[in-house]
Order: C-alpha cells, then sequence, then structure tokens
C-alpha cells in the first residue's frame, strides 16, 4: 500500500513538479530505462495520486522532456567553467567540445533520453535549452574565431553545427561501444575535436570550394615556409 502524503498547501505547486522530476530522474538512473517511468510509478515514489501528476505534467513525454531539459540547464555553467580565461578562441571551442563529452558520459541515460526520437512536430523544452546553452555558448565562441577572420560571418550556424555534430558523435558513439580504445581522458575524442577545429579553420581560410590540390599546395607553402 502506498502512503500519501497530507494536502500540499497553496503555493506548493512548483515544489511538487520538482519533486516529481526528481522522482522521474531517480527512477531513469536506477533502472536504466524509460520503460521504468510511467506516471503512477512516478506518483508512488513522491506519495501522490496519479491524477496530481497530471496536474503538472500533460503526459509520460512531458515529464521526461522537463527531466532533460533540466538536466541540460546545468550545460552551460559546464561549458562555461571549462572555457573559462582561455583567450584563443580555438583552444576555447575545443575545451567546450571536451566538456561536452564528458558532460554526455556522466550521465548516460539522460542523455541519451534528451536526443530520443520525438515527431517533428512536437515542441520540446529541452531543445529550448539547448539552444540557450550549448548553442549559444558554441555560437560566442564561433563569433570570437569570425572577428579573428577565421570564417565569414554568415557561417556562424553552419560552424556551430558542425562543432555540435562532432561533439555529439564522439559522444553517442563512446557511449554505444565503450569498449572500443578511445583512450585515457578522452585522447580519441580529443584528437577528433582538435582536427575538426583545425580543419573548419583552415577551410575557412583556403575557402569551401577548395580541393584536395588546394590543400596540398597550401601544406606544401607552411612547411617551406617552415623549412
Amino acid at each position: 500500500m502506498t502512503l500519501r502524503r497530507r494536502k500540499s498547501p497553496r503555493g506548493s505547486g512548483e515544489l511538487l513538479a520538482d519533486e516529481i522530476m526528481d522522482a522521474a530522474t531517480a527512477l531513469l538512473l536506477e533502472h536504466g530505462d524509460v520503460t521504468a517511468v510511467s506516471i503512477r510509478a512516478v506518483a508512488d515514489r513522491v506519495g501522490v495520486t496519479p491524477p496530481s501528476i497530471y496536474l503538472h505534467f500533460a503526459d509520460k513525454d512531458t515529464l521526461l522532456d522537463a527531466v532533460c531539459a533540466r538536466y541540460f540547464e546545468q550545460l552551460d555553467g559546464v561549458l562555461a567553467d571549462a572555457s573559462a580565461g582561455i583567450d584563443d578562441p580555438l583552444e576555447r571551442a575545443l575545451q567546450e567540445g571536451l566538456a561536452y563529452v564528458r558532460f554526455a558520459l556522466s550521465t548516460p541515460v539522460l542523455y541519451r533520453m534528451a536526443f530520443r526520437q520525438v515527431p517533428p512536430d512536437r515542441q520540446m523544452k529541452v531543445d529550448e535549452v539547448l539552444a540557450a546553452s550549448a548553442f549559444a555558448r558554441i555560437s560566442a565562441t564561433v563569433t570570437d574565431l569570425v572577428d579573428e577572420g577565421f570564417f565569414p560571418a554568415a557561417d556562424v550556424s553552419a560552424v556551430v553545427l558542425e562543432f555540435w555534430a562532432a561533439a555529439h558523435g564522439v559522444a553517442s558513439l563512446m557511449l554505444a561501444k565503450s569498449t572500443l580504445p578511445w583512450g585515457d581522458d578522452l585522447a580519441v575524442a580529443e584528437s577528433l575535436l582538435r582536427s575538426v577545429c583545425l580543419g573548419r579553420a583552415a577551410a575557412g581560410t583556403l575557402g569551401e570550394d577548395s580541393g584536395p590540390e588546394d590543400v596540398r599546395a597550401w601544406l606544401g607553402r607552411q612547411q617551406g615556409a617552415h623549412g
């Protein structure tokens, strides 16, 4: 028999919503599977009736979206800490990418949940949070690279998506195939992200239409200048 909590005082709805998200998060982390999270299971964990859950969240998907959004609200602070005091925007981009990967690896269940497939017409709160955290933070770094002449100003969004795709891709692969030789302290991830950052900067210098021969010629000039 589930013990029911006493009726909450007026104005405590926000606190109950937080308790509901805490319970859903705990169930996700304990079981590692979204199927363990049901409205009834969450209600039992909190000590309320299922209809009390629906006063705050329309359905299970809405609740899970809120859980993931709250999780990603921490990301902006993580990226800020990782890049604090780094003046070079290329190095800052690298450290932000590595911080993103570490963030994903630290809570794999929540990370996978945040990127689960949803109907394309469904508005997700987690997308809004990501836009205000990861996308906005990396956009600021890329804008600094634009100011230094690495990319045209019109390319900011495209470059941000490329950097984000690289960080998300390596994080997802590391989660899916954790037994592969990723190296100590994210060695492979760092090599990949550094290559993307430097390669994209080189592409911005050479031009988007540059081909292999252009790259070889540029490398030859660089080697000659330092020979």
